[in-house]
């Protein structure tokens, strides 16, 4: 059984299955995406999104993060533009930086839809435990990287799948809303085929900075 990668349209083979859960992984971009028949629909996503309690003042929360938030004031001036793109309800980032002095927006499809914030183009982008939740990361990652000026950075934080990884056990899979999944090969996909330069990892967090051109 083979279905095509959401991502990069190639073919992708059953990767694992048990019970009700099935997942494909694809032979070029390595992404690892859940079956599109078992997504959830977008009131199955807000259900499961407010169900996580988060306020933006909780200090643990704001620790999480603190890789983000401490690279953006590391890199940037208060002054230059910024998006917390997919913020959620409680859009820590926009909150910590706001409170720097930072120019930042949030912006959320289900809690922050404000449809010209994705008129601008933005120095930087945060994007945390967000691009598990792409359905269509191709369409989503070519946004991105049109919404950012040329050498402006985008700042992902997600789980990052490797082979010592055992995915029966791998809790991140568990979430139902977590759809597709990525590989270190994925992230160098996603970098060439958008007009990123070399894309670096460090844990959980991505830096993509896009060319100088589109």
């Amino acid at each position: 059984m083979s279905v095509i990668c959401p991502l990069c349209q190639h073919q992708a083979s059953v990767f694992y299955q048990f019970k009700k859960r099935l997942y494909h992984q694809c032979q070029f971009c390595y992404g690892i995406f859940m079956d599109p028949a078992l997504w959830p629909d977008r009131e199955a996503e807000q259900r499961r999104y407010l169900e996580h309690l988060n306020d933006v003042e909780d200090s643990r929360f704001q620790r999480f993060v603190a890789p983000i938030t401490e690279l953006v004031q590391q890199l940037f001036q208060p002054h230059q533009l910024g998006l917390d793109f997919g913020a959620g309800h409680a859009p820590v980032i926009t909150h910590v930086l706001q409170q720097a002095g930072f120019a930042i927006a949030a912006y959320d499809p289900l809690f922050f839809n404000d449809d010209a914030l994705l008129e601008q183009r933005y120095d930087y982008i945060c994007s945390c435990e967000v691009i598990e939740h792409f359905h269509h990361p191709a369409q989503s990652f070519a946004q991105l990287r049109n919404l950012l000026k040329p050498g402006g950075r985008l700042f992902c934080m997600t789980e990052i799948y490797h082979e010592g990884i055992d995915f029966h056990r791998w809790n991140y899979k568990n979430d139902p809303t977590h759809v597709f999944m990525y590989h270190h090969n994925t992230v160098s996909y996603i970098a060439d085929k958008y007009g990123f330069k070399k894309a670096k990892i460090e844990g959980r967090l991505i830096q993509f900075q896009a060319n100088s051109s589109l």
